[in-house]
């Protein structure tokens, strides 16, 4: 009898997989439990995500919206970073700004283009005349995704 894949929840930590066999249900097959990043430091990925804004030119209010973490908090991180406490949210925000990061470094060699790029309008599609800093400074993770996309790309000659 073949297995078929019925459905598949997921939580940030818990991955259950159901398989249906005919007319039969069997319960969770497969648990897989994901540890929370033990390799990853949070003050240092603040720091990391905090300085490629800082040269990008962000503003704090820009900061914080686009790694997602409140004004309050931001400040404190900012005085104290031993205190940084990152969610998996916040964390892959970073990500993707270090990701923006080594495009731009890879496509471009003059620093110039690699810190200025950001904040230069941009008339390619998805663009339209604005910034990728205007769309990622919204604060939506989807906007991140969707520049960081368009900038990989460049690596490719895609664009």
């Amino acid at each position: 009898m073949r297995k078929r894949r019925y459905a598949l929840f997921c939580e940030r930590s818990k991955v259950e997989i159901i398989y249906k066999f005919s007319s039969i249900w069997v319960e969770p097959m497969t648990t897989v439990t994901q540890q929370k990043h033990p390799s990853i430091n949070p003050s240092v990925a603040f720091k990391v995500g905090f300085n490629i804004l800082e040269k990008w030119g962000c503003t704090a209010i820009q900061k914080q919206a686009i790694m997602g973490i409140k004004k309050g908090s931001f400040n404190r991180y900012q005085k104290d970073p031993n205190t940084v406490s990152l969610s998996d949210d916040q964390l892959e925000r970073i990500s993707y700004l270090t990701n923006i990061h080594q495009a731009l470094r890879t496509v471009f060699s003059n620093p110039d283009n690699v810190y200025g790029f950001m904040s230069m309008k941009n008339n390619n599609p998805y663009f339209n005349g604005r910034t990728p800093l205007s769309i990622i400074s919204t604060g939506q993770f989807g906007a991140l995704y969707e520049v960081f996309k368009r900038i990989d790309s460049m690596r490719n000659g895609q664009w």
